[in-house]
């Protein structure tokens, strides 16, 4: 076996030799290794053994180790005494070891890849599932390079310089974005963009907008900032996505198209989606619409389309978050979903882009007194709150009185911003257009004499280029009798 797969017998001598030799780097090599890069039997135990040592915070030397390998009955198996004081004869210097620790990581990693294919064309021979056998196969790979990554200790102080320089572009220009523009003023201005890594929860009670307002968001991103969208929709079919879609960027009603009544509420209608559908044609938004996928599966499929894209994957929305699916067998659902929303967070790390999570909120949010969200609210796990970076709610007051018209604005409550502070702003929703806008005029900013946005100061300065409608709407954001200057937290 060993000389059908990839090894070097001097090099795994030689990293044992510097372990022994040097104090010095011996804790850098180990923890560069694992066991199952040495190939060689006896290599295997002997380092595993120092590993065990290293752990203790003993120096590992030939005492050390012969005296562990004599003491767990293993000694003459790697060889005895003789061949560990052979061991520290084989090279002069460990001047060299990261040339021989390269080398056995090397062929350990292509030893793990012959052993993943052969695995892969045992299961693809018997299997019965081409996308079971893909899914299979695409874990087995990502693991080895995903064992392969390794983060350690580094000085903060190489981070500086990046960060100061993006502080200088924004005092230069107020404009400028750090992350994903959104498209809306007021949650582009708070949150500075969508950020990399980040996991942010969209959370309302059901038909209040959830799904609308992501979506323009990945409309807005996508045709404006020419960004790469995953979307795992498991709620509606790409179909009804589709047709949602075309009815916001074309700003057509959408009822009106369903029912073939186009003519009667906008003669130019079709004119309109033609237009839409040209635009959204070069966009790159990509939907799946499995009802059954587990993070698992959505790191799977996001990881193949940045493959495809070059690279790049700028955006993954999940539409919701209580109709996935946990790999790991819970004995509740709330242990579910705890894992579901680790696991999203963790592939917004690895994939290096934001992942929007939808969510539902539970429906004690009735019975109290104001009805505005919390973040208890968050259905069926305290897990989403934590992991989350950004959580946002959409209110409507009105919402569970049965009046809903078809345009109202619509509270957008930041209830938890770890890079920033938490306030909340009003939305227009257009619901012919399914679609949400920025109030007439509403340009984000806040005043000149504030650094931050503060919970009476929300109601823009100039109310006088409001609509009337506008006006109405924006009524409940005045501040009243009592209230404080705190910053929402």
């Amino acid at each position: 076996m060993a000389n059908s797969m990839p090894y070097n017998l001097e090099a795994e001598q030689s990293v044992l030799a510097c372990i022994l030799l040097d104090q010095v780097i011996q804790i850098d090599i180990i923890s560069q290794l694992k066991e199952d890069d040495f190939l060689v039997a006896s290599h295997k135990v002997i380092f595993s053994y120092m590993k065990e040592i290293m752990a203790d915070n003993k120096p590992v030397d030939l005492v050390t180790v012969s005296d562990i390998l004599q003491k767990n009955g293993k000694l003459e198996g790697v060889g005895g005494i003789s061949y560990l004081t052979e061991l520290t004869k084989v090279i002069p210097s460990s001047a060299n070891f990261e040339q021989y620790v390269a080398i056995v990581k090397r062929d350990g990693i292509l030893r793990r890849l012959i052993r993943s294919s052969n695995l892969i064309i045992e299961d693809s021979t018997k299997s019965t599932d081409s996308a079971h056998s893909l899914a299979y196969a695409e874990k087995l790979i990502y693991d080895i390079a995903n064992t392969d990554e390794r983060h350690n200790l580094e000085r903060i102080g190489e981070y500086f310089d990046p960060v100061l320089e993006k502080f200088e572009k924004l005092q230069k220009d107020k404009n400028y974005y750090t992350g994903l523009k959104t498209g809306f003023t007021q949650l582009d201005y708070t949150t500075n963009g969508l950020h990399k890594g980040n996991l942010i929860i969209l959370a309302a009670r059901p038909s209040v907008g959830k799904t609308t307002l992501a979506m323009n968001i990945v409309e807005n991103v996508a045709l404006k900032e020419d960004a790469v969208c995953a979307v795992f929709e498991l709620e509606m079919t790409k179909v009804e996505l589709a047709q949602r879609m075309l009815c916001s960027v074309g700003e057509v009603p959408m009822d009106a198209a369903l029912k073939g009544k186009l003519d009667e509420k906008d003669e130019k209608g079709f004119k309109k989606l033609w237009q839409a559908k040209k635009s959204l044609n070069n966009a790159k938004i990509y939907v799946d619409e499995s009802s059954n996928v587990t993070p698992q599966d959505i790191m799977n499929r996001a990881r193949r389309l940045k493959m495809r894209q070059g690279g790049r994957l700028d955006l993954i929305v999940v539409d919701h978050l209580q109709l996935m699916q946990s790999a790991k067998k819970s004995e509740s659902r709330q242990q579910e979903v705890t894992d579901i929303s680790r696991n999203l967070k963790m592939i917004a790390k690895e994939l290096e882009c934001p992942v929007v999570a939808l969510s539902q909120l539970s429906r004690q949010i009735t019975s109290r007194k104001g009805g505005k969200p919390v973040l208890s609210d968050l259905r069926e796990s305290g897990a989403i709150e934590q992991d989350a970076d950004l959580v946002i709610f959409l209110h409507k007051p009105d919402a569970d009185s049965g009046n809903r018209p078809s345009t109202q604005m619509t509270d957008i409550i930041i209830a938890k911003n770890r890079n920033g502070v938490c306030t909340e702003f009003p939305l227009l929703f257009k619901g012919d257009y399914c679609k949400f806008v920025n109030p007439t005029n509403f340009s984000g900013e806040p005043p000149k004499s504030e650094g931050v946005f503060i919970k009476d100061e929300m109601v823009p300065p100039e109310p006088e280029k409001y609509s009337e409608e506008d006006l109405q709407s924006l009524e409940k954001f005045a501040p009243t009798e009592g209230d404080d200057n705190d910053v929402f937290m």
